[in-house]
């Protein structure tokens, strides 16, 4: 399989069996993450893989869009230092890490959701309290981890569009 079959099977899976993550496949993810480009390599990222039923409970608050946290087996909360040398870089950074463990997600047969925290104050601090984050850490997103509870419909392959296509 090459990397656009895995890009078009992936998709955002909100529902999980209760089957674990398994300590591999979470490490597996974390590889795929920090394989990322990230502005002059400065590689923002620290991660907290979260399992507690209360804190995922609690992260499933940080958002209107974060119910997934709550049932899933693991959270994957991808963070950026803010003292780097392209602090306005980190953030993409993190999204270049956060779609490599999607993609990775879909290779192991997992399912996964990316729910957005960064920029949205109010949710940073609900997962800075929840985690206990150290001030120079901010919270990027919330990834929900698990064994898809049923099918998803990939939609990759249908999003091509001539018309947002612009040759210069």
């Amino acid at each position: 399989m090459g990397a656009l079959d895995t890009m078009y099977r992936r998709a955002s899976v909100r529902h999980f069996t209760g089957e674990k993550v398994t300590s591999f496949e979470a490490e597996a993810l974390l590889h795929a993450a920090m394989a990322a480009p990230s502005a002059g390599n400065q590689q923002p990222w620290e991660f907290y893989l979260v399992s507690s039923d209360d804190a995922r409970t609690a992260l499933a608050q940080a958002s209107p869009y974060a119910a997934p946290a709550a049932g899933a087996p693991l959270v994957i909360v991808p963070c950026f230092r803010q003292n780097v040398r392209f602090p306005e870089c980190a953030p993409l950074d993190m999204a270049a890490a956060t779609q490599n463990m999607l993609l990775e997600a879909t290779d192991l047969g997992l399912g996964a959701v990316w729910m957005a925290i960064n920029p949205v104050r109010d949710r940073e601090e609900k997962v800075r309290a929840t985690l206990g984050l150290p001030d120079d850490l901010m919270p990027f997103c919330l990834i929900a981890v698990g064994r898809p509870a049923e099918d998803v419909t990939p939609h990759g392959a249908e999003r091509y569009d001539e018309k947002r296509i612009h040759t210069v």
